[in-house]
């Protein structure tokens, strides 16, 4: 076999290199995972269970981790669909409409991946606060934001929103206008468009979204233990009171509820994978269906 014979080979196969570059860096790749994901959960599994399947249950059934759980459900169940709202509205607009104020908008829905979170609780802190700009006003109607659960919540919408946001709007981008103004030629309307039209032809990248959005809820930290204020039993989330437990060296039950949340990341891996292996799924059967025929003019 010649060396051409073996590049149109390599060509036809989707690369052109060497198979000991391919077999190094699938190598590489596989040791990253197995050092940065298979090892760490793998330890928090075995920390998790040092003790035996009781000590783990206990850790899981004692009252501030079931706490802690509720509270972690209950935020991500309201912020999700609240950013479920706000993504499809921006992405909508932003990628359907031409109007003043659109990068301005596009810019602003980045603005948490640009904004640590710790940042986005001092500011929720400095509004909310006691001694912040409404904090005088808030204490005077008896309203807990700061160091309760709407402060927790407004935190962890803020750093979630871009998720769905930024998965519909290059989606729609790409998908154009073209079958919207033909329903709305046809005498559809504006919801009509949007439920019949617009929402089929976005529903897997909303899903996913939806997804992302969802694993970061329940996992983030950072913003929502500046505004907690760490109340064990009333304002602390699983991740901070994971750290909780470890602070005070109970390491069994700190890996038990971590090994919680990832169990719950796991699950949403699956399901982000199972999405992804429909949307292909579909759009295979979609390209392999037969071109329509022309009909015969009428002689």
């Amino acid at each position: 076999m010649n060396a051409s014979t073996k590049t149109v080979r390599r060509a036809q196969a989707g690369t052109t290199e060497s198979p000991w570059v391919r077999w190094t860096l699938t190598a590489i790749a596989l040791l990253f995972m197995l050092l940065f994901l298979v090892l760490p959960l793998a330890a928090v599994a075995t920390e998790a269970l040092r003790k035996g399947f009781g000590a783990y249950f206990e850790a899981l059934k004692e009252p501030d981790a079931w706490s802690a759980i509720r509270l972690t459900l209950l935020t991500a169940a309201i912020a999700v669909p609240l950013n479920l709202v706000f993504g499809i509205c921006a992405a909508w607009a932003i990628a359907k409409f031409e109007f003043r104020g659109k990068a301005f908008l596009t810019t602003l829905v980045d603005l948490p991946f640009a904004v640590s979170p710790v940042v986005a609780g001092l500011i929720y802190v400095l509004v909310f606060g006691a001694q912040g700009w409404f904090g005088p006003w808030l204490a005077e109607h008896d309203i807990k934001i700061i160091f309760a659960v709407p402060g927790i919540v407004l935190a962890t919408i803020f750093v979630t929103f871009p998720f769905i946001a930024r998965e519909l709007i290059p989606l729609m981008q790409a998908q154009g206008t073209d079958e919207e103004q033909a329903a709305i030629v046809l005498g559809a309307t504006g919801w009509q468009t949007f439920w019949r039209v617009t929402l089929p032809n976005i529903k897997w990248g909303l899903i996913y979204g939806v997804i992302l959005c969802n694993a970061r809820a329940m996992g983030e930290f950072g913003a929502v233990s500046v505004v907690s204020g760490h109340i064990r039993g009333q304002t602390n989330t699983m991740p901070l009171h994971v750290e909780v437990l470890y602070n005070e060296y109970q390491s069994v039950a700190a890996f038990a509820v971590a090994s919680l949340l990832a169990i719950l990341a796991l699950v949403t891996l699956v399901i982000k994978s199972f999405v992804e292996w429909r949307h292909e799924r579909e759009m295979k059967a979609i390209a392999d269906l037969p071109p329509e025929r022309p009909t015969p003019a009428a002689s």
